[in-house]
């Protein structure tokens, strides 16, 4: 089947998965055909099949992206000694980084379910190294005594549940502008572990 005009994986590629994105934040994973994603691209069905064997290979590049983009991004930022100054950065740069992603937010965190076995595996794997990122700050913190904690692992994904949820409801040019927001963000983190000093 001949390509359309411009229809070169350079541009298409990110084309179609930018479309995916898009209708399975909007309708979810499994409301969505091929039909629909080829649609929104301007290209027809059989088309999509050179850029991607099948929906669920978009899905699971949706999310292995979003990932390794949040793990690359969460290593590149300037994080300090103390745990303190490190929960804080981490708190801002989590709130930071999902606020201008939330259709791939929603979709590594709405659309587990609809992931092949391995490719769950694949993607929880990412999902442990960004949690036990969180989860070493809090150890440091309670082994200096810093922080005082009963259970690190429940505080991690305590906190990461809570920091996500932002996404649920904030909205540019509302009550709390980002920088408030983040700054009651890192006073309730500090707080939620018994932060010292």
């Amino acid at each position: 089947m001949a390509r359309k005009t411009g229809s070169h994986s350079q541009t298409t590629g990110p084309r179609v998965r930018a479309a995916a994105a898009t209708l399975f934040a909007r309708h979810g994973f499994a409301a969505v055909s091929m039909r629909q994603i080829a649609a929104e691209v301007g290209v027809q069905a059989g088309a999509l099949y050179l850029y991607t064997p099948d929906k669920q290979t978009l899905l699971f590049d949706l999310m292995q992206s979003h990932l390794e983009e949040l793990l690359a991004a969460w290593g590149a930022e300037p994080k300090g000694d103390a745990p303190c100054g490190r929960l804080v950065a981490f708190v801002r740069f989590h709130i930071g980084f999902h606020l201008a992603r939330p259709e791939a937010v929603f979709i590594a965190y709405m659309e587990l379910r609809n992931l092949s076995p391995e490719n769950f595996r694949a993607i929880e794997a990412l999902r442990h190294r960004y949690e036990d990122a969180l989860e070493g700050i809090l150890r440091a913190g309670q082994a200096d005594g810093s922080f005082h904690i009963p259970d690190t692992r429940l505080a991690t994904m305590a906190l990461i549940a809570m920091l996500t949820g932002v996404t649920n409801w904030y909205r540019e040019g509302g009550r709390l502008a980002r920088a408030e927001v983040e700054a009651i963000y890192c006073d309730m983190a500090l707080k939620a572990v018994g932060a010292t000093g």
